[in-house]
């Protein structure tokens, strides 16, 4: 991983590019924030950052409709410890030193819209934070947030899944920043593990509309699903299995490194 300063859209192409010149798939890894421990937050972000080129920060909700188990209860214990979007910009922002990769923050739309839309691009570049996934945003629904981050070069990244029609694909896929997040399954985060051999087709055609990187995600667990996937994508995003890892107590950034072995 090499350290870079950006933040925004660029920030994130650029450090997946970097990963696809090394001739591995990018590696995008998701944590809770303030999960396990409020205390922990920085120091598990920052090793994480060593070993992914993206992290994405997850933003606690009490009705993560796009998530699995797994991550739910990781975020209602990270609600239980206090935490708000506003508690991880500040968090970020007055943190001495800069996560290695390009961040995101995975928020459901409720969270930000409470933070204040108009407020929430500043707050997100002063916090080092490059982009945003809404899983609940509709490509019909986000044009203002949309606007309001790319006034600041900053991120809204797009999901795409293997039902979205031909047609809605090629318009998703145009309007996502940063990288097209390629979901590999349907139905919620962690429910199931991805099979790379019968998603294909769907991220070949992903990926012959895209001008960006593309990335597969939900339900990546294991270093032969990463391999077979890096002829398919340029990066995997990898959640639940992270998080189950941290669960287990087991070293997160091991975790990481060993998908890439």
């Amino acid at each position: 991983m090499t350290q870079t300063n950006e933040v925004g859209s660029t920030a994130i192409s650029t450090s997946i590019h970097r990963a696809t010149q090394r001739g591995e798939p990018a590696l995008v890894a998701f944590l809770t924030a303030g999960y396990p421990k409020l205390e922990s937050f920085l120091q598990d972000l920052n090793r994480i950052a060593e070993v992914a080129d993206v992290v994405e920060i997850g933003v606690p909700f009490s009705d993560p409709m796009a998530d699995g188990m797994t991550i739910q209860r990781s975020s209602q214990k990270a609600l239980e410890n206090g935490v708000t979007l506003s508690w991880i910009l500040a968090t970020l922002k007055s943190s001495p030193h800069r996560p290695k990769a390009p961040l995101l923050l995975m928020s459901y739309l409720n969270p930000l819209l409470s933070y204040g839309i108009d407020q929430l691009p500043q707050a997100m570049k002063e916090a080092g934070v490059s982009g945003v996934i809404v899983p609940d945003l509709s490509l019909e629904e986000c044009a203002d947030l949309k606007s309001a981050l790319n006034a600041e070069g900053l991120a809204l990244v797009q999901l795409v899944s293997p039902v979205t029609p031909a047609d809605r694909l090629k318009r998703i896929v145009a309007h996502s920043d940063g990288f097209v997040y390629a979901v590999t399954l349907t139905g919620t985060t962690g429910k199931k593990t991805a099979d790379p051999t019968q998603v294909a087709d769907y991220l070949n055609a992903v990926k012959a509309c895209a001008t960006i990187p593309v990335c597969a995600g939900f339900g990546i667990r294991s270093v032969e699903q990463v391999r077979v996937l890096a002829g398919m994508a340029d990066g995997v995003i990898v959640g639940s299995a992270l998080i189950e890892a941290i669960e287990r107590g087991s070293d997160p950034v091991e975790f990481l490194k060993q998908l890439r072995s």
